[in-house]
């Protein structure tokens, strides 16, 4: 069996790129900023959530309610349904300063806003 140059270094390439993610990820997780939301009795709590600029997210939206919600956000980019009891988690990029609402695209009234400074 022989290999071809190129099939070793794509080999080599790939072993570097994927201890190179090993070492990165973590790291990253490790500065995500971390943002708890609850949801009961139709609205969200906070209804204004803050979180810091220029890092990483990790948004934990709790459902205490007794039916399943789709937290959404557009600006957010995200949306998760969540099940009665359980908690959904959200990684979200570094954002800049501003409001970013979401909702629940299940029940439109109920909404809230993330502020990020």
């Amino acid at each position: 069996m022989t290999t071809t140059f190129a099939s070793h270094v794509a080999a080599r390439g790939f072993a570097v790129l994927a201890l190179t993610a090993a070492v990165v990820l973590p790291a990253r997780a490790q500065d995500a900023a971390q943002v708890s939301i609850g949801y009961a009795n139709q609205r969200f709590e906070p209804a204004e959530a803050s979180a810091p600029a220029d890092r990483p997210l990790v948004i934990h939206v709790r459902n205490g309610g007794a039916k399943a919600i789709e937290f959404e956000s557009k600006s957010l980019r995200v949306e998760k349904v969540i099940a009665p009891g359980t908690e959904g988690v959200m990684n979200i990029r570094a954002l800049k300063p501003g409001r970013y609402e979401y909702f629940d695209d299940f029940d439109h009234a109920v909404r809230g806003a993330l502020v990020v400074k």
